[in-house]
C-alpha cells in the first residue's frame, strides 16, 4: 500500500508552468489618497508608460451603464481628453476602442465582472487604435468609488517585467539543500545499518525492517515508470475527481514525512526522550507532540491551500519534508538501476511536455494541462509557457506537487494575482535518488571525502543553473530532467571511471553484500 501511494504521488510531480500575462497598474488618486489596482493590457495596442512618473494623468469618467458598442447617447464633450470606463460585453474590444477614440477619449478602461483576459483583436485592427486600452475588475471600480467618490484621477503604467528574479536564487537554494540533505540522510542511515550489522552480528536493522523500499530489478523499474505514465493519463481524463485524491494523499504523506524529518533531528539532538505507558503501550512524549504538530500543519495547508499570499510557505515546508523522506526511504540498489530509472523518467518528462501537444485536441501538452487543471483548457502554449487568464473566476484546485516561491520583482503581476517561480518535486527527487545512491556508495567504500556524493551534488547544482539559464534565454519553461539527468549520470560515471571503481559502482548492493560476506 505504501509503495502504491508513493507511485501515485511520484507520477504527478514533474509539473511546472510559467504564467505569461500582460498585467499593468491603474493608479487612482484624488489629491490626498491614492491606491493601485490590477489592469490587463496588450502590448499590441498603444503601449503604456513604464513608470508612474512618466504616465499621463486623466480625469476618470464612469460610464459603466453602457458597453460603448456605438456612440449613441454619449456626448463627446463629456469624455474628450479623459479616461473612460465602460462595461465589457456585446462587442469586441477593438470596436469599443474605435468608438471611444472617435469621441475623443484619451484612455479606455473596460470593467469586467468576469475573469480578466489579455484584450486582443485582428492584426489589422491594432494600427487603427491610438489610445491605451486595458481591462480592470468591476469590483475594483466599485471599491474605488467608495474610497474616492467623484473626482478620481487615473494613471496607467506597466512596469517592465524582469526575466531575472531573486526567486530563482531562492528556488535554486531550496533544490540543492534538499538534494544534499536527502543524500546525506540516506548515507547516514546506511552507515548506522552497517555498523549495527558489523557490531552485533546481524543485530542491525535490515532495509525491510527499517521501512526502506529499494528497486533492484530493471523489470520493476520499467513497471514503476509505466504506472506513472498510466496515472498521468488518468489525471488528464479524470482531473476533477483525482485532484482531490492526490491532495488527500499529499496531506497524509507529507505529514508523515515531516514527522520523520523532525523526529530524526530531535533524535540527533537527544531531545525529548521521556515516555509514559497506557495499557502496557509505551508512548513517547516527543512523538506525540511532533505528530500533533505535523498533522496540524498538514490540516492547515489542506484548509487554506488556495490562499496564495502565505500558504506557499507551508506547501514548500511539507514538500521539502516529503522529498527528504522519499530520498531516504527509496533506495536504488546499483548504478545500473539508476541509469535505467533516470533515463526512462527523462523520456517520460520530454514526451509528456513536448510530444503530447501533437495528440491533444487543443494542442496543449498533457503535462501542462494536468499541472494547471481546467485553467489550461483552450489556452495557447509554447513548450511549457502557458498564457492563462490573469484572474480565474473561482479558485481552481492545483496539484500540490511543486515548490513555489513568489516572484519578488513582479509588482504589477502580483496585484492581479500572486506570480510564482515553480519547480516540480520530481526535479528534486529523481536526481536526488542518484545522489542518495552515491552517498551510500561512499559508505560502502569508506570514502572519508565523500567523493561520489559531493561530485553528484555539484553536478546537480550545475544542471539546475543550466536549466534556469536556458529558461531565461529561451523565455520558455524547461523540463529540468533534460539537463539534470545527463549532468548527474555522466559526472557519477566519470568519477567511478577515474577512480577505477566502475565495476563496484555498477554492481552496487551486490558489491556491498560480497564485501560483507568475504572472510
Amino acid at each position: 500500500m505504501e509503495r502504491a501511494v508513493r507511485i501515485i504521488i511520484l507520477s504527478v510531480i514533474f509539473l511546472a508552468s510559467q504564467i505569461n500575462c500582460q498585467e499593468a497598474i491603474l493608479h487612482i488618486s484624488n489629491g490626498s489618497t491614492d491606491r493601485e489596482y490590477c489592469i490587463v493590457h496588450n502590448h499590441s495596442w498603444t503601449p503604456l508608460s513604464e513608470t508612474l512618473g512618466a504616465a499621463s494623468q486623466y480625469p476618470l469618467v464612469n460610464m459603466t451603464s453602457t458597453v460603448l458598442c456605438n456612440a449613441s447617447g454619449v456626448s463627446p464633450d463629456v469624455v474628450k481628453g479623459k479616461a473612460l470606463v465602460v462595461m465589457r460585453g456585446d462587442c469586441d474590444f477593438s470596436q469599443k476602442a474605435l468608438v471611444a477614440q472617435s469621441l475623443g477619449a484619451a484612455t479606455l478602461l473596460i470593467a469586467s465582472s468576469k475573469s480578466l483576459i489579455t484584450p486582443s483583436a485582428n492584426d489589422s485592427e491594432y494600427a487603427k487604435i491610438h489610445i491605451p486600452l486595458a481591462l480592470m475588475r468591476y469590483r475594483d471600480l466599485l471599491e474605488a468609488q467608495q474610497v474616492f467618490g467623484e473626482g478620481m484621477q487615473v494613471k496607467l503604467y506597466a512596469p517592465p517585467h524582469s526575466k531575472i528574479d531573486a526567486s530563482i536564487a531562492v528556488m535554486l537554494l531550496i533544490a540543492i539543500v534538499t538534494v544534499a540533505l536527502g543524500g546525506y540522510w540516506s548515507g547516514t542511515c546506511e552507515r548506522d545499518r552497517l555498523n549495527g550489522v558489523g557490531a552485533g552480528g546481524g543485530g542491525g536493522e535490515s532495509k525491510a525492517d527499517s521501512g526502506e523500499l529499494f528497486l533492484y530489478s530493471p523489470l520493476k523499474v520499467v513497471f514503476f515508470v509505466a504506472l506513472m505514465c498510466g496515472m498521468l493519463v488518468l489525471m488528464y481524463f479524470f482531473y476533477n475527481v483525482l485532484v482531490y485524491v492526490i491532495i488527500a494523499i499529499f496531506c497524509l504523506a507529507s505529514a508523515s514525512a515531516l514527522f520523520s524529518c523532525l523526529d530524526a533531528v530531535m533524535e540527533k539532538l537527544g531531545c525529548g526522550t521521556g515516555s509514559f505507558s497506557i495499557r502496557n503501550c509505551n508512548l513517547s512524549v516527543r512523538s506525540l507532540i511532533l505528530a500533533a504538530a505535523c498533522i496540524s500543519i498538514a490540516v492547515v495547508w489542506g484548509v487554506y491551500r488556495n490562499e496564495d499570499r502565505w500558504i506557499w510557505i507551508l506547501q514548500d515546508l511539507l514538500g521539502i519534508a516529503f522529498c527528504l523522506n522519499f530520498m531516504k526511504t527509496i533506495s536504488l540498489s546499483n548504478f545500473k538501476i539508476c541509469v535505467i530509472l533516470l533515463s526512462l523518467l527523462l523520456v517520460y518528462d520530454v514526451f509528456f511536455v513536448f510530444i503530447t501537444p501533437f495528440f491533444t485536441k487543443n494542442g496543449v501538452s498533457i503535462m501542462v494541462q494536468v499541472a494547471l487543471g481546467p485553467d489550461a483548457s483552450g489556452e495557447k502554449t509554447q513548450g511549457n509557457m502557458v498564457e492563462v487568464p490573469a484572474e480565474p473566476q473561482a479558485p481552481s484546485e492545483k496539484l500540490p506537487v511543486v515548490m513555489r516561491v513568489p516572484r519578488f520583482s513582479a509588482w504589477a503581476q502580483n496585484l492581479c494575482g500572486m506570480q510564482f517561480s515553480i519547480l516540480g518535486y520530481g526535479d528534486i527527487i529523481v536526481p536526488g535518488l542518484l545522489v542518495a545512491y552515491c552517498s551510500r556508495f561512499d559508505v560502502w567504500i569508506n570514502s572519508s571525502k565523500k567523493i561520489y556524493f559531493v561530485s553528484c551534488c555539484i553536478a546537480y547544482l550545475l544542471g539546475m543553473i543550466v536549466t534556469f539559464a536556458v529558461m531565461l534565454l529561451s523565455g520558455m519553461g524547461q523540463p529540468a530532467l533534460l539537463y539534470l539527468v545527463p549532468f548527474t549520470l555522466i559526472t557519477s560515471a566519470m568519477v567511478a571511471g577515474c577512480r577505477g571503481e566502475m565495476r563496484q559502482f555498477w554492481a552496487g548492493t551486490t558489491y556491498e553484500k560480497e564485501e560483507l560476506t568475504a572472510p
